[in-house]
């Protein structure tokens, strides 16, 4: 009986669809990548977006490719890095388009067209019509962050905007992201002759700089 349960536990794990290495390698590399880089970590950020894109690009598949590097534009615009992303823009002639509609939203220009091929959650910010109420219904912390931002690039943030973002990027530990945030917030200040405020706002920046 023994013998036959286990002829059978190793027909039921053979059995068992398992995820390609480069898709469960690539996983855990963009992972490590998002957070090494929002925490400012740029050493490992580095090494674990090569590892990450390395494995994406054994498919030989242009759209995966695009999309990794689309990954690492948004994590840099969600700490209001804007450069451009010219690592997707070489890839552009072969992405289908639901990258291009993504890549034309980080950049702040998305179509109504573009608009209809995003995440649901993305698409009121797409049409610049959504604030901080619908950023607030982003579950997710990082597209919570990049929505914020593409909105910030779009002209189209209030202060709640840069509020939500400023309170996600912190509750998240996300040093480079806060401090960014907390930058755009202590200028919006300091622009409306807000002195004590943008003073505070800095006092804040100075305690998230501290690292051993």
């Amino acid at each position: 009986m023994a013998a036959g349960l286990l002829a059978l536990l190793l027909v039921a794990c053979g059995s068992k669809p398992r995820q390609p290495d480069w898709l469960v390698n690539a996983d855990g590399a963009q992972d490590r990548f998002e957070r090494a880089y929002l925490s400012g970590d740029d050493r490992v950020a580095d090494v674990e977006f090569t590892r990450f894109r390395t494995e994406v690009s054994s498919t030989a598949q242009p759209g995966l490719l695009a999309r990794a590097e689309l990954t690492r534009c948004a994590v840099h615009i969600a700490s209001l890095d804007l450069a451009p992303c010219s690592g997707f823009e070489a890839l552009r002639a072969d992405a289908p388009d639901a990258e291009r509609a993504y890549a034309d939203f980080l950049a702040g220009h998305a179509s109504p067209e573009q608009a209809r091929l995003l995440p649901e959650e993305y698409r009121p910010i797409a049409t610049g019509e959504g604030g901080g109420a619908a950023l607030k219904k982003i579950k997710t912390p990082l597209s919570r962050v990049i929505a914020a931002a593409v909105l910030l690039r779009m002209e189209k943030a209030d202060p709640e905007v840069l509020q939500v973002a400023t309170d996600t990027a912190s509750e998240q530990g996300w040093r480079r992201a806060v401090l960014a945030w907390l930058g755009a917030q202590a200028m919006r200040a300091e622009k409306a002759g807000a002195t004590e405020e943008a003073a505070r706002l800095r006092r804040r920046m100075q305690v998230a700089a501290e690292q051993k």
